[in-house]
């Protein structure tokens, strides 16, 4: 009856051999859409070519993983008179006059759908333009998309420390990579964008970094050969790993400047190609992945606190998409205190001339990194805040994520934790704020010596001394006493020879563990009530 009423209204309407009958409001909205498209594009001069096919191959054309312009015939231009809007109105079966929709189609005239899956912004962030040298959001979203099919997606999980610090805490768990580190994102789309005759030939490095093991083990996935040539005091443990994804490893020289010269020589002989962490549009387009896939990942974000340092790759690589599709989020970059690299190049605004290469153990990542001006000028402009953590705090960085997070992660990969362990963000109490944890790749050595340290500083490690008379009685009644107060005793030892006081005298000094700072002092406490001699051992 609504039909016949339009058709009374305004005539006849003439058949449209290329669409099915619809009924009902559904099937005159959906015909509505078809043929205003159409009219818009006849109006286009030189006609502006939208791949939509007729609405008996709409299903076809809608396809989830198919192309949009590839399966449907263009419409040819036609003319379409306003008596012939009446078939596409909108019908409220209500007793009033009929509604016809009005829609505009914008965008550039030469633009063309392709496909579903490479489709991006035309509209791009001005910090973003390829004009000032620096990687388009079009380039990250573009190795999100491809590196799929090579780097595993690594989860975004709520902490447990969020209500330790008063914040919303989310851990993005970089160091759940293959080779525990980020760096596989940049160093695997960069592999991939190399020619296949470059591919065909093989690359070389000279590092014993997360840089080099992330090549040695994607460029074997990829059937690229890889040589590594590192100097020959590098841990064997680091060597082993390399050889063990698949790298020919090669020790060379005493330093690691006689390895990099070294690995130029036989690059230039053999048609290798040298690789060298710095930042090159596809990797730095690589590691920005990290920073689309967390944005994903958690909703209402307020701020991402990331590592800085020597490497700002990273830094400027995923506060690239961050703050394009959001400008409102802050970005937040830590650096160690004594290794103030970034916080000192943005004062003077420039990137820092490249240092001889650091045995710091600890902080090796981040000090012998590359710093380009490319990554630099982006940090310049997409960080809000850059701030510095002591040694102390990192350390009690990796300990929390240890005790909270069963997360087993380096300095690197501690940085942005630090910053909210030692109070550096009061700003961000009651914001929903990620933590990138980049890094996991730490010896077993250094680990312990770092775990046995923050103990120390967080109070659950204590040493004590005091002098007791030189019988078994009275260290057993010592020994009473931490029992009682719940102690645990990791080491006790006697020493006679160097006390000062009467020969019948002997000097007890214990390491014990407690549960906390609170258990600490009660045990302080008792001890100094009762023995003269009592000292508590402070770091």
């Amino acid at each position: 009856m609504a039909c016949a009423k339009v058709e009374s209204i305004l005539g006849p309407s003439p058949p449209s051999p290329s669409s099915p009958p619809h009924s009902g409001l559904v099937g005159v909205l959906l015909r509505l859409f078809i043929f205003a498209v159409g009219l818009l594009i006849s109006g286009e001069e030189g006609g502006q070519q939208v791949r939509q096919g007729p609405s008996e191959n709409h299903d076809s054309c809608h396809r989830r993983d198919g192309p949009i312009g590839n399966r449907c015939p263009v419409l040819p231009p036609r003319a379409i008179t306003p008596e012939r809007l009446k078939d596409f109105g909108e019908d409220e079966y209500l007793e009033k006059d009929v509604k016809t929709w009005g829609m505009t189609v914008t965008g550039h005239p030469d633009t063309v759908l392709t496909n579903a899956l490479n489709v991006t912004e035309h509209k791009t962030n001005r910090t973003l333009e390829s004009s000032s040298g620096q990687v388009r959001f079009e380039d990250i979203s573009a190795a999100a998309f491809k590196i799929q099919n090579g780097v595993q997606k690594t989860p975004c999980t709520y902490s447990r420390l969020s209500k330790q610090y008063g914040m919303d805490l989310y851990l993005k768990k970089e160091y759940l990579h293959y080779t525990g580190s980020v760096k596989e994102r940049g160093v695997w789309y960069l592999l991939t964008s190399l020619s296949q005759e470059q591919q065909r030939k093989g690359v070389i490095v000279s590092s014993d970094n997360n840089f080099s093991k992330a090549v040695a083990y994607h460029a074997t996935e990829l059937h690229i050969p890889i040589f590594i040539i590192v100097p020959s005091n590098t841990s064997p443990a680091k060597v082993k790993t390399c050889r063990e994804y698949g790298a020919m490893v090669i020790t060379y020289g005493s330093s690691a400047q006689d390895s990099q010269s070294h690995a130029r020589k036989l690059a230039s002989e053999n048609g290798y190609l040298y690789l060298q962490e710095e930042d090159s549009p596809p990797y730095l387009a690589g590691l920005g992945t990290m920073g689309l896939e967390l944005y994903e990942q958690v909703n209402k974000l307020d701020a991402v606190i990331l590592p800085a340092g020597g490497d700002c790759n990273l830094l400027a690589g995923a506060a690239a998409p961050i703050k394009h599709l959001n400008p409102g989020i802050t970005v937040i970059g830590v650096e160690p205190e004594s290794h103030p690299a970034l916080h000192q190049s943005l004062k003077v605004a420039q990137p820092p001339v490249a240092s001889a290469h650091s045995n710091h153990r600890l902080y090796r990542e981040l000090i012998n990194s590359s710093f380009g001006s490319k990554a630099f000028q982006m940090t310049k402009k997409l960080i809000d805040k850059v701030v510095t953590v002591k040694e102390e705090d990192i350390l009690l960085a990796i300990l929390r994520l240890m005790e909270y997070e069963r997360a087993t992660v380096d300095a690197e990969g501690a940085l942005g934790l630090a910053a909210v362990v030692a109070g550096k963000l009061p700003e961000l109490k009651g914001k929903r704020v990620v933590i990138v944890l980049c890094s996991g790749n730490m010896e077993v050595s250094l680990m312990r010596q770092c775990l046995d340290r923050a103990l120390v500083l967080d109070s659950k490690l204590c040493k004590f001394s005091l002098q007791l008379a030189d019988c078994a009685a009275d260290v057993a009644k010592l020994l009473e006493i931490l029992a009682r107060e719940e102690a645990r005793v990791l080491d006790i030892s006697q020493e006679r020879a160097f006390v000062t006081s009467d020969i019948f005298s002997v000097k007890v000094t214990c390491m014990i563990e407690v549960r906390d700072r609170t258990q600490a002092l009660q045990l302080q406490r008792t001890l100094s009530e009762r023995y003269a001699t009592f000292t508590w051992l402070e770091r």
